[in-house]
């Protein structure tokens, strides 16, 4: 994705003059309507102007960023506007706004916008570039210096690619965010040092960018995995392959490379894990495919989340009745898939297509769950149980192939077809009816009662628990492991947990930002430019904007971000604050209950963040 695929000189307006942020906004609702990308700009300026009343968008250096997702929306599209002279409004840093992005997404376009302002925020760190927006003199001018921007080779000779590449590397985590794009960029900055060449192959959430080709990989001399969930492997069957986290590749890309060039790395011979004696290499690859299963079910939860908050809300604005029940079902019935598709998935991650079948059905049957006393009263034994059904149907299909490959090969049909299916379905059944079901269902039971109860101190201690958890490895297990407690909290409808996971997850990126802006003679001109980035990416709820900051020096960044995001979590449960949605930061303000107490949670937490790094920190030596 870049920058010049949704602006067009049509939509760019140079050196005007204007009055007031309002002003400047209409102005650049203009230019979009000109540039075709509208079908009512009435609307979609009345939705930028709401969006801009939840909280400023100016985000320093003479840059703002205003934006909205709006069904007023034809196409994905920006729009630009420099300041003549510049305009002096509120803004964190008390510089006037000189430059002005206009972010217009479709109302179905996921976190089409989120991407946008990440890789505009990039661009823009760089301040000789914005300089020469300023003065250019023309909307084509203007386009061109983004587009060369953006493509360096269109102005410089592009050098010699390599026969065949030294190595390839695929990066994945379970999100399809941060890691995997900054694992990606950490090996190929390790491999620029190092001389060697590399591909490397992502698969995020908008799917799979810069695909390895059956020509890369058989000319690599060794394929490295950098990967937190299951992708696809078969095709390196043959050659020498390394499997890491993301997070090894981001901390030490170096030795990852290191150990790629050793002649003692293995080849591949094709199977996932369970199949190795190493216990390090057994627990990373059944994390693995629990996080295959996890990345399917998130979009359920998010979008089902989603759905039930936007049919509360539009219920309290007296939309008519029919339309948000409607919302509300289609949002419940997606929670409902939640845990077949769990299960189906890390079963899928351990032995391929016969075992999707019993893995959902495993799934299904933990949600359906089990009675408890009467034929009215059935208990979900939940995700614990959807965990085991996952686990269990996979490996019980790898047992059955195991079996049947010493079957005549003439009942290879009859094995596939029937045997298989039959028995892996009648033993996942079995197992989830008779042994999983019943005292799982047990406990959740008592755990969502124990929840319910929870109340003063021990509630408060448990959303500031939740906000610490999310600061402690930006975007890690730990990390994933609160994300997911708050999910499943919010299938039980504990919207204040959910809330307290999220400010939580905000609070890092926005904090560490506040720090370089306050303390500015405890950081390098480098971290002072990732200012801008980084707020719209705590402002996004992505927690690894933080990340590099704490690998350089984790002794004080991370308790810094931890007691921030703790003292958030409390306040936002303290404050009756609840999130019917497991996504989406500020740009879920309207539906968040208590949105003031959010904000006050938010500020209080990364203020602490930003004044510990302050006083932590030892200024820099000139």
């Amino acid at each position: 994705m870049h920058i010049t695929d949704f602006l067009q000189p049509a939509c760019v307006a140079l050196h005007r003059r204007v009055n007031s942020m309002e002003e400047a906004i209409h102005l650049l609702v203009q230019q979009m309507a000109a540039g075709g990308n509208l079908t009512d700009a009435t609307a979609f300026a009345t939705d930028v102007q709401a969006r801009e009343a939840l909280g400023g968008t100016c985000v320093g250096g003479g840059l703002a960023i205003p934006h909205a997702k709006s069904a007023a929306v034809r196409a994905p599209g920006l729009a630009a506007l420099t300041l003549d002279p510049p305009l002096d409004c509120k803004t964190p840093d008390g510089a006037p706004v000189r430059m002005l992005f206009l972010i217009a997404a479709p109302a179905d376009a996921n976190d089409l916008h989120v991407q946008v302002l990440a890789e505009l925020a990039t661009l823009l760190l760089d301040k000789d570039f914005c300089r020469q927006l300023l003065a250019a003199d023309s909307p084509e001018a203007f386009c061109a210096l983004v587009d060369a921007q953006e493509h360096p080779q269109a102005t410089a000779p592009e050098p010699p690619q390599p026969e065949h590449w030294r190595f390839v590397a695929v990066t994945a985590c379970p999100t399809g965010l941060a890691h995997t794009y900054l694992a990606a960029e950490a090996l190929q900055k390790a491999a620029q040092e190092r001389g060697v060449s590399l591909k490397v192959e992502t698969n995020g959430a908008a799917g799979v960018n810069n695909p390895l080709s059956t020509e890369d990989i058989a000319g690599a001399d060794c394929i490295i995995v950098a990967t937190d969930r299951t992708v696809s492997t078969a095709r390196f069957v043959g050659k020498r392959v390394v499997s890491v986290s993301t997070r090894e590749a981001i901390r030490d890309p170096g030795a990852v490379l290191d150990r790629a060039a050793e002649s003692s790395v293995p080849v591949y011979r094709g199977g996932d894990g369970f199949r190795s004696n190493d216990w390090k290499e057994l627990g990373r690859e059944a994390y693995r495919h629990l996080m295959s299963g996890i990345t399917h079910m998130l979009p359920f939860v998010v979008a089902g989340g989603v759905l039930i908050a936007l049919a509360l809300f539009l219920a309290q604005l007296g939309v008519p009745a029919s339309f948000t029940d409607m919302m509300d079902t289609v949002g419940r019935a997606a929670f409902v898939l939640v845990y077949p598709v769990l299960a189906a998935f890390i079963a899928y991650s351990i032995s391929d297509l016969p075992a999707f079948m019993p893995g959902l059905l495993g799934g299904y049957l933990a949600q359906l769950g089990t009675t408890l006393g009467s034929e009215d009263n059935w208990v979900s034994s939940g995700f614990w149980g959807a965990l085991v059904a996952g686990f269990a149907a996979g490996l019980l299909v790898r047992l059955l192939n195991w079996i049947g490959r010493r079957l005549p090969s003439a009942l290879e049909q009859v094995r596939t077809s029937l045997l298989t299916p039959v028995l892996s379905l009648l033993g996942v059944g079995g197992l989830m009816v008779l042994l999983v079901n019943p005292p799982l269902g047990h406990f959740n039971l008592w755990l969502c009662d124990l929840l319910d109860t929870m109340q003063g101190g021990s509630r408060l201690a448990l959303g500031a628990v939740l906000g610490l958890l999310m600061a402690t490895d930006y975007g890690g297990p730990i990390n994933k492991a609160a994300y997911l407690t708050g999910t499943l909290a919010l299938v039980n409808e504990q919207y204040d947990l959910m809330a307290a996971v999220m400010v939580g997850g905000m609070v890092p990126p926005i904090g560490v930002a506040l720090a370089c802006l306050f303390f500015k003679d405890r950081f390098t001109q480098e971290e002072q430019r990732t200012v801008p980035q980084n707020l719209l990416m705590g402002a996004s709820f992505v927690t690894e904007g933080a990340l590099s900051f704490a690998l350089r020096d984790p002794l004080r960044v991370g308790p810094a971000c931890m007691l921030g995001s703790g003292l958030a979590g409390f306040l936002t449960v303290l404050l009756g604050c609840g999130c019917p949605a497991p996504h989406g930061g500020l740009f879920l303000i309207a539906v968040i209950q208590n949105p003031a107490g959010f904000l006050l949670a938010l500020a209080a937490g990364s203020l602490l963040t930003a004044a510990l790094l302050g006083l932590l920190k030892k200024p820099l030596r000139s």
